[in-house]
Parts: structure tokens; sequence; C-alpha cells
């Protein structure tokens, strides 16, 4: 239902009445709008500018007059009764009533300015009246981890995204259930808030909106300003940093932040954190706001009124006085603030329980304290709170539940079609609640004050909060007492309910009780298989039935699997309902290797081991079973505390009769069955099944995949042990260890004992540890860190799952069942020779497989220790393969260490002795050492077999060397026993995946013995090693006494360990030693490779202790002794053992040796002694790029080197060393000092050194390259000097890091001692044999170049004068532009860039000032350069010059007379003898030309020329300009084009040109002629409107010339700085210091210092002396100072660090000094040419508002926006017009137009012509301008219309002329005559029409 207002038919100027009218002038009747049209109508409308009122003026003022807001008012107000009256007649009880929608629920604006009816009601926040951008004052209601829900008055709740919690970035918690929630904010926190969208809940079938907010400040405090702060003011603020004395606050805005000091009861608070702050104090010179947070300051703190405030200043949760105005139907409006009115809810009045009688506690003008509630910016609604605790910044106390139901609750008010007001009885105190109109009854109610008395009682149920105003919300249905689910605490896990879907998407199924409550079905449980996409079934709408899964916090979960619906067992839904024995469905969750993990209601889980799955032996659970399958299991065990239970599958399990199974522990025989690919099964006693794992099949992993391979069902094993039983099958293991410690293997807890040592196996891997299973499912744990000695990351790298393991036992719990176990080896390794007894074993098992139909006898001719004959067939790298005569398919290997010094040649026979036997390969390893040998053949002629082994007995311990290193296992012979052969394992069962200790062929090792050949089932001598059985007994060692090991007692130890740079010695007492590399030669003796080389592990040495014990390792475990074994130590001969601090005594020079430790890509790092180290630099090792591309592989870990010292950090005790050839003897040191001139206290270089060198960088242009020869020591090479041939490009085939061979040609230092450095790549220079031809030579000094030599260059740099090139590195030469070429060149940058080459001839060389003149042209006429230049007295009336026209004005020509510096004017009288009107159109800039000599002004230095041909008719000067012509040189231009400063003043204003592109000073080009930068069009305004002097006043002429002739003046002092400087150029820094003291105020000078500078790359130098030029240059030289600073700009674009804070830097520093004005234009070009548009487009804004008259600035700020193609020039004019003064808005207008024309669209160029033009048409300056615009576009047609409006003005007869002309000249270049003839037919029709009148 529509309003009565919104329902008129007469609807003002066609708007929506409800909507508030925005001014609009046809709008307004009563306005006279004749003279504001008036006004306007001469302005082109593209420069009005319109309207821009806000829609809503300060103090809500009407656009309607007060009459028609009466009249609107009324008849809505009528429209209202009349609909109500008809509402109340129509008693359908199925329809509802509608309360009509009126402008007072919200969007009237209740301000001062309105006049009328007041409105009936106070505003009232629903759905419909929420939109964006309205700010309200929320409660935080819940935290969860994807979203802030938050209670808004009125009961609506609004829902906070992550992405709108914070404009500060915050990192989320991951350990909290919030995230990022929980830091922003927590629950029951009042806070201010931002509607940002209000949409439609999808989730919601009714189709409700959500409403979307946001907390970042930056929209909550939109508008606010710093002004606008004051003390006292309560604020809302963000936690932007933790800092050590308090805390950075963030408010929104960035132009100021808070800071609040820390105290000790602050709590935690963290970053991100929304606190509600007072201000304390403001430093708004700093921009900070001072805050306490003090909840006490915060209740009582007031906002007080200000000048500014307006409605963006209000934040809800303000506290402000108020005053009543008027009691309203439901509430009170209230003025506050002076210029605010709001509006108070009757839910937010004082009382909790208004009556019907609360207007009688209100008067007119009663004071009242107030918060804000919210505020609606679009229509200035403002809501407030009167609420007692909301007053006191306190949440209501609210003392109900949801689902409460209260019997005897009392009405205490009667709201005519709104509702009730109850009490409820609650404890402690009394709660207020109220029953909106639709809750109070199933049936409809209609009149409520009729049914419903105050104080009569009803039965009440709690549906909610409405936290905010402290009211429950309530119904008195009796609907809502029936049902079972009526909140979510009614729903219970497990219980069957009834629900209806209202929302299907891929995650699954929203369903909803009856009572509203709402659950989540997931796709999984939306059917009993495995689905990807719901069923059809679900469908929105469906009533279906579901059972509960779970409900965690407000978060129910339901199935729809059929089984768990219609089940009729106990749910079990916690772990203190389960009971043993107890059948209840389950769904599985989890299937893993060892069973399932399965799942019950409200989350209880349960495990089924494999053993309960009722699966068949060898079947894995995932081809049975899948995840989310229903099963029916039985709990078999429970333990509530820990939560565990286990569970079976087998719900009636059989029976076995005892002794009929084989027990866990025992051996048995089986039958293979079948192969499975993860398990062989077999039949037990023809009885039972059994599986054997794949690995259980051995102790080795290779050895277990290689046995399954040969195994085939029938295959009978012996013995297998049974380690645990599943239902009725068994699992059986073929491991050795296990049948071999059967009975030592514990099945229960009880026959576990700490300390003791067990076999195991892994039967899982964990991030934390590993598991380790015995018999049975007895389990034990290892955690990670006591699993391996040395700390893994992963324990996946050191075991695998099923690995044979020793577990060291720690405790085991028998009341928990928890075993704790360690995996060290250290305490875990075995004692005896099982594991290789074991390896042995299953390798014959394979082997009988694998042969099971061949011959097996041919071990028996091949027994261990046997002499055998065989004959040499091959020869291979590592060894020769043999053949036997009486076995031709197997194969025999003697490796290149058993040769035993023979020399064995294809084909010869050899006699040797069997090492090894493998028969799975047929491989016979065999030895010819001679002692092993003589051993066999002594053995053989007593005809005996080895009897020596009698004479071993076990356990005793032997010296054996090692003659086979296999992968498993070692070959060795013990010497002290005939030399039998025995066989150690280099391994463990601990340690099959870790890195174990390498062996090499020859090493003696300490082993026992472990099994003889003669009792031991593999028939060998099998050895235990001490290395392995050792570790576990050091732990027992470490008590042992240490005091006999002091610094210099002699010790003796055992070499356990051979690193490249120590060996590592075993000592008693539980103690090591180190041997330093350093510490085992002599520093006398000669050069050795590799020191260790003598030694080897087992080796017993004594040494010398230097050094007292250090502790090692983590946590100092390991005691370490430093050693020394140099023979003059142990005799005692050495010399005195120093402590590490007095062994540093070295010098430069010295030559050291020293042992590599590290390489990496640039450094090798080396030992010279225990504590002191030595570095290689890359560029130290040689000068050839390919040797230091292999720098890496020139030194390995370990290597000797020698190296001489070239420098020494004494603080580091470092030494950095070039490298020597290994010959070079150390005995030698003092003559390599003495010969070696090279050395000094940096660098070891010098003139001529050829080293290798680094591309670093390529510098700009034609710089060169910079090149690193050091670690910090870097050289230039020039241009000229990168190859030999002169080629176009000289830099291609270099690139930056490139390792290059270079030669020092230079090497200086300054005063300061900064190094400089000359560099080459020429090859001639490398190899010495230099070509002195023109292809390669490059001239060193002027002496070098002679007059008509043909040279070759690079361009440096281009000017309009000529350019520079590069001739070497010590000379330029100079071209003219006349003699860049035959032809003229009009723009000789483009002709010839920087870096082109070119070839040439030398004209003149100048010794003395070393100035060579070159020419490219090709046909030059010899000719002799005069030796002295033409002077001012040589210059006579009459005379006859050349010259070439320098300059064009419009009122003469500027003429520079050849071979001088000499110029003179021919004014524009005495150029022709007929009338010349446009001089541009006939002369340029370069122009040859010939004049006479009318006057000389000897006093003023000036010469009148004339060019009249008149002046040459008697052709007297026929043999002076013959002369002349010849002498033509062009202008001499005796200056660095680079720093080039003639313009310095030539229209006042600064900016910075494009720099060259030129290797010495790129960025100190310093240009002050703005013009340069546009074309010659941008000054036609100015041209043409002097063009037109006759109109000009005589005193602007006056001003012009004086004008003119101080740029001449300046010009004149510019060049004669140049000359001066030019006739002696300094090459060094003392020479500028002789010029700038001649010259302390010549910014010329200065600058060409700072270049010098930056040549030889000193950048902080060439800084020091632009600080020092404004310090040196007098204070009223404003223009040279500027000029300084310009070119210091240019210097930290360029070099700054970085340049953009660099340049704001200097630029801030250059304020204090200069023209502000000057200095920002100069910067935006600088900004503009090195193209960085950002720094511009900010640097112009700042310049908009600063120098906001300046016609300049708006109009550099255009061309900017049109340069970069931007739109927006047109709100540029108009803000520009706003700001410039009257007198300069049609220059601004005119040059906008010319740029629009230019760069932007012409079609805006011709709008603002045209509006100049309606102002001012006799302007005949802008006519000419526009009309040239118009011609450069060549529209013909546009142009003559353009003319023809022009030429039919009504002028003066010389304006007029000028028109016709202009318009004649354009038609004769189109060349048509008609056209022609009608232009002079106009003008003839013009002059008759003038003579007429």
């Amino acid at each position: 239902m529509v309003s009565g207002i919104e329902r008129k038919k007469k609807k003002p100027h066609g708007r929506n009445p409800k909507e508030v009218p925005k001014p609009h002038k046809s709008f307004k009747k009563g306005r006279k709008d004749g003279s504001e049209k008036e006004d306007s109508k001469d302005l082109p409308s593209s420069l009005l500018i319109q309207d821009d009122d806000p829609d809503f003026p300060r103090g809500g003022v009407s656009l309607l007059s007060r009459d028609e807001v009466a009249e609107a008012r009324a008849e809505g107000e009528a429209e209202f009764e009349r609909e109500e009256r008809q509402v109340g007649r129509k008693g359908k009880k199925d329809r509802r009533i509608r309360k009509p929608e009126t402008q007072e629920d919200l969007g009237s604006l209740f301000a001062e300015g309105i006049t009328g009816k007041l409105p009936r009601f106070a505003n009232r926040i629903t759905l419909k009246n929420v939109k964006p951008s309205m700010k309200f004052w929320g409660v935080v209601v819940e935290v969860n981890p994807k979203d802030l829900v938050i209670s808004l008055p009125g009961g609506l709740k609004g829902f906070v995204h992550a992405e709108e919690i914070s404009d500060v970035p915050i990192e989320t918690e991951k350990d909290t259930e919030t995230g990022i929630f929980g830091r922003v904010a927590h629950v029951c926190q009042l806070l201010p808030c931002v509607v940002v969208k209000v949409e439609e809940d999808k989730k919601d079938a009714k189709g409700s909106k959500r409403i979307w907010l946001s907390l970042k400040l930056s929209l909550v405090h939109k508008g606010l300003s710093l002004d606008a702060i004051q003390e006292g003011m309560v604020l809302s603020a963000q936690v932007k940093s933790v800092e050590d004395h308090g805390y950075i606050l963030h408010f929104g805005p960035s132009a100021f932040s808070g800071f609040m000091p820390r105290k000790e009861d602050d709590g935690n608070i963290k970053t991100g954190q929304l606190l509600q702050c007072a201000v304390k104090s403001v430093d708004r010179s700093r921009s900070i706001v001072h805050l306490i947070a003090n909840p006490e300051l915060i209740s009582k703190s007031f906002t007080k009124d200000i000048k500014g405030l307006s409605i963006d200043h209000l934040i809800p949760g303000m506290m402000v006085n108020a005053r009543v105005t008027s009691i309203l139907e439901n509430g009170m409006m209230l003025s506050f603030l002076t210029y605010f009115t709001g509006t108070v809810d009757i839910f937010h009045l004082p009382s909790n329980f208004p009556t019907g009688q609360w207007k009688d506690e209100y008067s007119q003008n009663k004071k009242v304290v107030a918060r804000i509630l919210f505020i609606d910016p679009s229509t200035r609604a403002v809501g407030l709170t009167l609420n007692t605790e909301l007053v006191l910044n306190k949440l209501p106390s609210i003392n109900v539940k949801v689902g409460d139901i209260y019997d005897e609750s009392r009405v205490v008010r009667v709201d005519k079609g709104g509702g009730l007001l109850i009490e409820i009885p609650s404890s402690p105190t009394p709660s207020p609640a109220y029953i909106n109109i639709s809750e109070i009854s199933d049936e409809q109610v209609s009149k409520l004050e009729k049914k419903f008395k105050e104080n009569s009682l009803l039965r009440v149920r709690i549906l909610g909060f409405r936290y905010l105003e402290g009211v429950a919300i309530g119904t008195s249905k009796a609907s809502a007492f029936e049902d079972s689910v009526f909140t979510h605490s009614d729903v219970k896990p497990g219980m069957k309910v009834n629900a209806k879907v209202v929302v299907v998407d891929s995650f699954g199924a929203i369903v909803q009780f009856s009572s509203g409550v709402k659950a989540l079905c997931p796709l999984p449980h939306m059917s009993e298989l495995e689905i990807v996409k719901p069923p059809k079934k679900f469908q929105v709408g469906a009533q279906l039935s579901f059972r509960v899964l779970g409900c965690k916090s407000k978060r129910i979960t339901v199935t729809y699997k059929k089984t768990l619906v219609k089940s009729k067992l106990d749910t079990l839904a916690s772990y203190a309902d389960a009971t043993e024995g107890l059948v209840t469905h389950g769904w599985i969750s989890k299937i893993e290797k060892h069973g399932c993990f399965v799942k019950f209601y409200n989350g209880v889980q349960g495990f089924a081991p494999r053993s309960e799955l009722d699966l068949q032996p060898g079947i894995e659970a995932g081809s049975v079973y899948h995840v989310g399958q229903v099963v029916k299991c039985r709990i078999i065990s429970y333990k509530p505390a820990s939560k565990r239970m286990n569970i079976s599958f087998v719900i009636s399990p059989k029976r076995t009769p005892k002794g009929d199974i084989a027990n866990v522990g025992t051996v048995v025989s089986a039958v293979v069955e079948h192969i499975t690919p993860t398990a062989v099964i077999v039949n037990v006693n023809s009885s039972f099944k059994g599986a054997i794992y794949n690995e259980q099949l051995a102790d080795y992993k290779d050895q277990a995949s290689a046995f399954r391979d040969v195994l085939k069902p029938g295959y009978k094993f012996d013995q297998l042990i049974v380690i645990d039983i599943e239902g009725n099958s068994l699992i059986l293991s073929a491991k050795h260890s296990f049948i071999h410690f059967a009975s030592e293997i514990p099945s229960d807890i009880s026959g576990i004992h700490s300390g003791s040592v067990v076999h195991g196996y892994i039967s899982n891997i964990i991030e934390t540890g590993c598991f380790v299973r015995f018999f049975g499912n007895l389990t034990g744990f290892c955690p990670k860190p006591i699993a391996t000695d040395e700390q893994l990351e992963d324990l996946t790298d050191a075991f695998y799952t099923g690995q044979s393991v020793r577990s060291h036992v720690l405790n085991a719990n028998a009341e928990s069942g928890r075993i704790k176990l360690s995996l060290k080896q250290s305490l875990c390794s075995s004692s005896d020779v099982s594991f290789i007894r074991g390896y042995f074993l299953t390798e014959e098992e394979i082997a009988t497989l694998q042969n099971s139909k061949g011959d097996q006898d041919w071990v028996k001719s091949f027994s261990i220790g046997s002499l055998v004959e065989a004959k040499v067939d091959t020869t291979r790298e590592f060894g020769v393969v043999v053949s036997f005569k009486d076995h031709s398919n197997i194969v025999g290997f003697i490796a290149n260490h058993q040769f035993g010094g023979k020399k064995l040649e294809e084909g010869s026979s050899v006699e040797s002795v069997v090492l090894d036997v493998s028969r799975s390969d047929g491989l016979v390893d065999l030895s010819c050492k001679p002692e092993l040998v003589r051993a066999a053949s002594s053995a053989q002629k007593k005809k005996r077999r080895r009897n020596t082994t009698s004479d071993l007995e076990l356990h005793q311990e032997v010296n054996a060397v090692v003659e086979i290193v296999k992968q498993n296992y070692l070959v060795v012979s013990i010497p002290g026993y005939s030399y039998t052969i025995g066989y150690a394992c280099t391994m463990d069962y601990n340690l099959q995946k870790q890195p174990h200790k390498s062996y090499s062929p020859g090493q003696s090792v300490n082993a026992v013995v472990g099994a003889l050949p003669s009792t031991d089932a593999s028939k060998r001598l099998l050895l235990l090693l001490k290395a392995l059985s050792d570790k576990s007994r050091d732990s027992s060692s470490k008590r042992a006494k240490k005091s006999n090991y002091k610094v210099g007692s002699v010790v003796e130890g055992e070499i356990v360990e051979i690193k490249p740079l120590e060996l590592i010695v075993r000592l008693g007492a539980g103690l090591q030693g180190r041997v330093h590399i350093t510490e085992v030669l002599e520093k006398s003796e000669d050069f050795v490779e590799n020191p260790f080389g003598k030694y080897r592990i087992g080796q017993v040495l004594h040494a010398q202790i230097v050094a007292k014990a250090d502790r090692a390792g983590k946590g100092g475990k390991a005691n370490i002794l430093e050693l020394s074994v140099r023979p003059s130590l142990l005799k005692g001969e050495g010399e005195e053992i120093m402590p590490p601090a007095s062994d540093f005594n070295f010098s430069i020079g010295d030559i050291v040796r020293g042992y590599v430790m590290k390489v990496d890509s640039e450094w090798a790092r080396l030992t010279i002694s225990r504590s002191v180290t030595a570095h290689i630099f890359i560029l130290d090792t040689s000068s050839e790029p390919n040797k230091l591309e292999n720098f890496q592989n020139l030194f390995k870990v370990g290597q000797a080197v020698n190296g001489q010292i070239i420098s020494i950090n004494n603080d580091k005790r470092s030494l950095r060393v070039k490298p020597l050839p290994p010959s070079t003897e150390l005995t030698k040191i003092s003559q390599v000092r003495k010969d070696d001139t090279n050395i000094n206290g940096s660098d070891n270089l010098k003139k001529g050194d050829i080293v290798g060198g680094r591309i670093k960088k390529f510098l700009p242009g034609v710089g060169g390259v910079l090149v690193q020869v050091g670690p910090h020591l870097y050289g230039r090479v020039h241009y000229t000097e990168l190859v030999d041939d002169w080629v176009p490009e000289p830099l291609t085939g270099f690139h930056e890091g490139q390792l290059v061979k270079t030669k020092i040609l230079d090497i200086s230092r300054s005063s300061e001692g900064t190094v400089h450095v000359d560099l080459s790549l020429r090859g001639s220079l490398l190899s010495n044999k230099p070509d002195f031809g023109m292809g390669t030579n490059r001239p060193e000094k002027i002496d070098d170049i002679q007059p008509n030599m043909e040279v070759k260059g690079y361009v440096k740099n281009v000017s309009p004068k000529g350019c520079f090139i590069m001739l070497s590195r010590t000379i330029d030469a100079r071209i003219l532009i006349s003699h860049l070429s035959d032809d003229y060149i009009q723009k000789p940058d483009k002709v010839f860039p920087v870096g082109k080459l070119v070839h040439g001839r030398v004209m003149s060389v100048e010794a003395s000032s070393k100035k060579v003149e070159v020419t490219l042209r090709s046909k030059i006429k010899r000719e002799l350069r005069q030796p002295d230049t033409v002077e001012f007295s040589h210059l006579h009336v009459g005379d006859v010059i050349h010259g070439y026209v320098r300059r064009v004005e419009v009122y003469g020509l500027f003429i520079t007379i050849n071979n001088s510096k000499l110029v003179g004017l021919c004014h524009v009288s005495e150029i022709s003898d007929e009338s010349i009107d446009d001089l541009h159109a006939i002369y340029k800039t370069g122009d040859k030309i010939k004049a006479k000599i009318l006057k000389v002004d000897e006093a003023k230095n000036k010469i009148s020329l004339g060019m009249k041909q008149s002046y040459f008719e008697d052709g007297s000067d026929d043999e002076m300009a013959l002369d002349n012509n010849e002498n033509d040189t062009g202008p001499d231009e005796g200056v660095d084009v680079d720093l080039v400063l003639t313009s310095l003043h030539e229209n006042g204003d600064v900016e910075l040109t494009e720099a060259q592109s030129r290797a010495s000073v790129p960025p100190l080009q310093v240009s002050l002629d703005e013009s340069d930068a546009s074309d010659d069009d941008d000054k036609v305004t100015s041209e043409k409107i002097i063009a037109d002097g006759n109109d000009v006043a005589n005193k602007k002429k006056i001003k012009l010339d004086k004008k003119k002739a101080k740029e001449e003046r300046e010009l004149e002092i510019s060049a004669a700085e140049e000359r001066s400087l030019k006739k002696d150029v300094p090459k060094s820094e003392e020479e500028f210091e002789k010029l700038v003291r001649s010259s302390p105020n010549s910014s010329y000078v200065w600058i060409n210092y700072m270049a010098f500078m930056l040549d030889v790359a000193d950048v902080e130098k060439a800084r020091s002396i632009a600080e020092r030029a404004l310090r040196t240059i007098n204070i009223r030289e404003e223009e040279e100072k500027l000029n300084i600073w310009v070119a210091y700009f240019n210097l930290e674009n360029k070099y700054g660090n970085p340049p953009e804070e660099a340049v704001k830097k200097t630029f801030q520093k250059a304020l204090q000094f200069c023209d502000p004005k000057k200095l920002h234009l100069a910067l935006l070009g600088m900004y503009e040419r090195t193209e960085q548009p950002k720094l511009a487009d900010e640097l112009l804004g700042r310049m908009t508002k600063k120098f906001k008259t300046s016609c300049k600035v708006w109009l550099r700020t255009i061309q900017n926006i049109l340069k970069q193609g931007k739109d927006g020039s047109q709100s540029i004019v108009k803000r520009a017009l706003l700001s410039l003064p009257q007198k300069k808005h049609i220059k601004f207008i005119s040059q906008t137009a010319i740029l629009e024309f230019k760069g932007g669209v012409p079609e805006r160029g011709r709008s603002l012509f045209e509006g100049i033009l309606r102002e001012y048409p006799k302007r005949t300056d802008i006519w000419s301008v526009y009309l040239d615009q118009e011609i450069r576009l060549g529209d013909v047609e546009i142009i003559r219309a353009l003319f023809e409006r022009a030429t039919s003005l009504i002028l003066p007869a010389k304006k007029m002329k000028f028109l016709f002309k202009k318009y004649l000249e354009f038609e004769k270049t189109l060349g048509g005559e008609e056209r022609i003839e009608h232009v002079k037919r106009k003008a003839l029709d013009y002059v008759e029409s003038s003579v007429a009148s």
C-alpha cells in the first residue's frame, strides 16, 4: 500500500514527492531567470559550470514552498486515514491487516527547516528501510570462523565478511576457532558499523533479506577530520601495531593516527583489535591523537558542539545532550548539537516497562542524555536511545533463555495493531518481553485492545532477543508449546525428526524443522551410496525424515541414510553410553591399512582393527568397504576417560577350540596357496589359513621384494612364526630375526621391562614418531626426538613400515597400556650376528627357488677360501672378468685391488682364491693377492680345508683387512689366522635407511667373532664390527676419570672417522679428539696435496693436546680435544703451544698455505690454522674468463692451496689471499715480498696489469661499462675501449654479469682516497700486440692527431648547433652543424643520435686548448683557418659580411657573423626593398645570408645590418663575399651541450629538460626555456598579437623591446662563460677548484664541476659540490642558485637511493630558498621527461591548490592530462576558471584550445574558441590563432567557413586587411584560381562598402 502523497494525481513537475527534489532551474517558479540567462548567453556552453549544489543543503532546507509542503502532507494524512478505515471494515480471516507504509517509517527528514505537520511516529528500523551507507550501533552476538554476527536495533541481524573486518592487515591465528574475527571483536562488544549491502538471503526459502556490514573505520569515520576531533570525544579505534610503550591506533582516515600508552591492566591487546577510546589530547602539528581506554571516562564523555559539525561527523555510540521537542505516538523527537534532530523509539526509553501512560513523564524542552543509535546520511535521519544501560555504555542485561516457558507473564502495555509488552517473572529480576501481533495466536487477532488488558496474565515462550533494547521476543501461540524441537537446545543427537528441504546445493541440503530451526544434511549423508551430487529426491519443499547426527553450538547436522534413519538399534551419542557387547550402527569415516575408523552420533568415534573386520587373509579393507558405508558393529572395549573405543564388525564371533589354532609366538610350517599383491596366503597344518605380508618375508627390504617375486604356490616354509591372529586367520612372518628371538619377543605388556632391548617391527610412522609392534597387538611408541642419534625432520628418511628394529624400552605403564621406546642405534645396536646370518640364509632360499631346476653342485667347487684356476676373458674398468673350464655358466670377477701386483691379460690363466659366492647371480669374487694365494695353497697341500678356523673362538676380537666392499656387508681376511675369510655386516637393524660408515679395500678393522663356519647355518665365518657394537658401550664409559688429559700431554687414540679437514680420534674416558688438517705437517715441509693420505680408519696414533676440551654439538654432549700430530711437537722440538689469540701474526705479502673449507659462487674459504681463515675472491684467481666461470671446480674441499696475503682483517682474524702455484715455496717469503712491489694495503693492482673482471652494469648512453675488478673495486671501460674495431654497436656481445679479461689503463686516487680505474676490453691491448692502423688505434694524446687525418668516433651528445664525438677515452672532437652533412639538417638529434659511429676528417687541432674540429662533409674545399677571428674593431660601416641567421623575430633578424662571436641585427625595414609581413615564412634559423654593415655602435657593442638588394648593386663586395664564403665554418659553439645554460632567463621559469644520453653527466642538463618542450605553434598566440602591432599600445612595444634586450644580455653573459670555460677545459679537481674560486657565482662552472665528478663515478662528491655551490653563490644571485637546485634534482633522480625519496627531500630543502612556483615547475618537467606520470600527477594536484591563480600551472595540468590520453580536461577547465583572475581567462582558454587541437579533442578546442569569440568578436589575434589551428588540421570546408565568418565582421580596415591577406595566402596554397578571385572580390566589396560609409 502506498501513501497518500505517492498516490497524488498532481505530481509537481513530474517528480515523485517522496523523493527529495534536486535543485533545478525550471523547478524554481518564483525566481527570475532572465537576468541569469543574459549573464551567461555570451559565454560558450563548454565554459559554463553546472550548479553542483548538494541534494540536501545544510539544515535540510526544502526546495518546495511552505504551502506546497503543507498541502502535500495534508493530502497524505487524509489518504492514510481513508485507507485505514477501509482496511478496518474488511474482516476476512485469511487476510492480515497491513499497516500502511508512510514517510514516517524512516524516509522523512526530521531536522529543522521542515515546516508543516509533525510526524506521528518515531523512526523505526525494518528490513525494508535499511540501505547501504547507513551507520548502526550494534552488539556482537556470535564470532564464527567465517563471519561475525551483529545484532542491530529493531532485533535485526547483520553479518560481517572477512574482507570487511578491518583496514589494518591482521595475521590469522591458526590455533583459535574464531580465526581473524576473534582478534578484532568479542561477544557482547558494542561497536559502530556501516551497511555495505542488503541482498536476498539465498538460504531462506521465505525470500528474506540479509544485511552485510562493514567494521572498516574508513567507512565508519568517513568525513571525520582532525579539526572535528575534540578532547573528551569517544572514538572507535583499531590497533595498528603494538609497540614497547603503547599502541599505534588507526581511525580510518590516513591523515592522522592515534597513540594510547600501555598500562599493566590492558590485558592481551592484539593487532587489529577494535577499541573504544576517549580523546585525551590532540597534537595537530604532528597529526596525532592521544587517547585513553578508561571505561568509566568513556561512559561519561559527551560530544560537544563545535563549529562546522556535519552529519558525517556523527558516529553511532556517541553520547549527546538532547532536548525533547515533541512527543510522538511511539516515541519522542529530540534535538541535539544545535543543528540535528533525532527520534527515540518507545523501546529505547529509560524504563524497561513503559506503560501506556509513558508520555506523562516527558514534557517539551526536557533535557535528557542520549546515545546515537543509527544514522542515515541520505535522509539525515538519526535514531537515539535513552536506555539507562546503553547510556552508560553497557549492554542491557537479559535474564531469560531461548525456549523458556513462563506461565504467568503479565501484560504491561497493549500497542494497538502492534503487539504486547510483557513482564516475564524471571530471576533475579523481571525481564521485559515483546510479543508481536503475529505471534500472539495461531489464529488472526484483529483488535488487541479488546482481547488483552493491562495486568492480565498469559503463557509465553521465549523466541529470541532484541539485544540492544534489552527485550526478549516471545510468542503465545499454542503450537509453540507443542513442538518437540523448538530451539537448538531441544535437538538431541540420534533423535528422529521430520524436516522440510529449503536449500539444495553442491555441499548438501539445508532443512528446516517446523519450529524454524535449520540443519545441514551433508552430501555424503544424503544417500547410502557414494554420490557426487544431491539425489533427485531432495527437492526444495520436500518433507523428509532424518536422524540428527550432532548438535555442536548452533550447528545441527542430520543424515538421510536409510539404514541409520530406520535403525532400531540403540544409538551411541557419547562415550559414557558405551557398554561392552553393545551392537549399534555407525558409518566408516576412514580406512587405514591396520583397520577402519567408524563414527557414531555426536562425534563419537571407534576403531576396528584389521583382525575385527571379518576379512579373508591378504584382502585389503579398501577393497571390501568404502568411506561413508553404514556398518553394524559391536563394542569390544572402551575407555571413556581417554575417549578410546575398539569395535568389531564381527557381531557373533565363532569360537575356536583351544589347541586347534597356533598361539602367537609359535613356529609353524606352511605351504603357499596363492599370492596377492600385498601378501602371500598359506595353509598352516592343512587346517588354518595364514597371511605373510610382503614386508614380513625378510629382514632386508630388498630381499623381501626379491623373495616374493620367486615364490610360487606349493612352496613350503619350514619355519614361520605367528605374530598375530585375525579372527581365524594367522598373521605370519618369515623374518629370521623373529624366528631366532621368538622366545624374547613379548606378546603382553607384562613381558616388557624397562631398560631391555626387544625385537619388533615398525607398524606405522607419523609426524611425531613411530609405532613399533611386537607379537599380538602389543605396540609401543617411539617419539621423534629419541628415534635416531641425529635429529631428522622426517622419520621416513630413517625408517620404513614393516622394518625390523631393535627397540630400547624406556618405560611401560600397565594401567594405560602405553610403552615408550627409543630406537637410537647407540642404545639398540646388535650384540650378535643374527642380522647378517638372516641375510645369507634368505639369499640361499632365494637362490634355491630361482634355480630349482638348475645345477646346484657348482657351489661345492667354489668353497670359500679355496684355490681355483680361471681364465681372463675381458678387462673392465674396475677389474677383469674370468671364466672357469668346468663351469661355463659361472662368471668370476677379480677387482683391480685384488690383482696383487700381477698383470692380468686377456686369455691368460690365473690362480686365485675364492672370496665370495653369490648363488642367485652365479658370480664368484676372486683374489690374486700373493698372501691369500699362499695361504690357500698351503692349506690344500696339507689336505685340510682352512682348519685355521678351529683356532678362532667365539667372541674373540680380531684385526681384519677389508678385501671387498659389498652393498650390505664386507668380505675381510684375518692376517693373524692364515688370512681366513670372514664376513661382517656394515649396517644394523635400525640403520637400514640411515647413512652408515663407508669402508675401502685394504682398510683395517676390528671385529668380534660372532659365528664359526662349522656351527653356523650359513657355513660362513661371521664377524661383528666393533664400530657398530661400541656405540652402545660409549655411554657407560663417560664416568671414567679425565684428569690425565691436559694441554701439552701426548695421548693415544684410534681414528674413527676421516673428514676432509680433520681426523676424529677416539680417546679413553668417553672423549674424542680432533686433528686439524694444518696440524699434520710442519710449516716448512714441501707441498702435499692430501696430508691425510697416510691415515686409515681404525689406525692408532699418538698426538699432543694443543687446546682444552671444547663443548661441541647440541647441549654440549660431546667433549672434543684439539690435537696435533706434527713431528716437532711430538718430539718436543717444536715451538710452545700458543693460545689462538697470539697466533695471528701476518703481514701483507706473506705466503701462506691453507686448505679449502667451502666454495661458493664468488669466494673460496680456506683454513690457515685452527683459528685463522683466509678467503680467495673469484677475480683474484685468473684473468681468463673460462677459468673464472669454472671457479667452483678449481677448488675442492680439503685441497691444499698456497696464497699471498693481499689484505688482513684483524677483527675477524681473516686474510684475503691471491692463489699461487703449488710449487711456490713457503721459505721464500722475504724474497717474494721484496720483489713484489704490487702489494699494497687495499688491492694488488697497478697500471698495465691484465686482470679478470665482471661486468656490473652498462652506464647510460655512451657511458661505457662498469666492471668489477675486486670485491669492492670497480673500474670504467670507456665506450671506445670495448672492442678494437670501430663498429656501430660496440656493446653487442656483452651482458651484465659476464666475466671478462681486462687491462688496467690508468689507476689514480683522489685527495679523499677514492680510487679511479680506467679499463680496456680491446683484444689488441690484452694480447700486448697493438695495431696502430686506423682500424684499432685510439689517439691518447692531442699530438697524435693531425689536420686532414681521417678519424672515427661515436657521437657523444647533440645540440641544434652540432655535436661532439669521442675519438678515444681522453679526446673528444667537435662537429659544427654546417659540417654534419653536405645537405641541410633540420633536426641533428634524429640524424645523429647519441652513440652513432661517424667517419670524418680533422679540420683543425689546437694543442694548447686540446680542441679538435672535425667535418663529415664529403666535398670539402681546401681552406686555411684564419689564425685570428673577426673582432669588433675590424668592422666598419659599409663592409659586406657573410653570416647565418641565429634567430628570427617579428621585428628583424639576428645574424651571427662568420668567424666570430659577433651578432648583428637586421631590422625588418632593412631586409628588403619591398614590404615583408611575415619573416618566419621567409627565413629560418641557420639560413646563410649576406648583409651590409649600416651602423657600428662601439659604446653599446651593437651592429646594425642591411640586406636590401639595392645595397649590393655596385658589386664592390664580391671579393669580401668570396673570402667570407671560403671561411664559413658555421656557428662556433665552444661549450658542452650536455650542460647548456644559454637560455637561463628566456621566459623566467625553470624546468629540467630531458637529459642527453651522455656518459658523464646525463642527469645534470639544465635548460630554462620552456618553449623548447613544444613546437612553434605554442607561441602563436603571442606572436599573432604582436603581429597585429598597430592595435597594440606603444608602451607595450617598449616593454617588449626591453624584454628582448634583457634576453640578449643574458645570452651574451652565458656565451661569455662558455667561451671562458672552453678556452682551458679543466681536467682535474684542482683545476676546477681554481675555476670556482675565480667565478664563485657562476652556476655554469659549478654544474660542470659536478659533471666532472660524475664522469669519474663519484656521486657523493658531486652532491657535496652541489651543497657547496649553494652555500657559496651570493644570496642575490637567485637565478644562479636556482640552476644548481635544478641540477641537484636531476642528480638525485638518477643516483638517489631511492630516487623518489631523495628528490623529495632535496625539493623540500630547496623550497626554503627559491621561488616555489619556479621550483615546482622545474620538478614537474623532470617528472614528465623521465616518464614518471604518477609523481607528476601528485605534484600537479598540489600545484593547482598552491598556485591556483597561475595560468601556467593550470595549462601544464591540462597538457599532462592530454599527454597521458586521459579524460577530464573539461573539469580542469572549470576549476581553473573559478580560480584564475578574470584578466587571465582569455589567455588560459585560448592556450587550452590550442592544446586540445594538438593533443586532445579538436571539437573541444573549437568550443573554447567559439566561446571567446562570442564575447570578444573583434579580437583578430584570437581569430588568427583559431584559423591557424584549423589550417593545421586541414579540413578545407571548415577553414573556408571560418574565413568567411571572420571576413564578414565589421572591423577597422587594418584588421580586415590582415584577415583578407591571410585568407588569400591560404587559397594560394591550394592553387584554386576561382577561390583566389572570390577572396579578392570579397576584399574589394569590403573596401567599396567602407568608402561608401
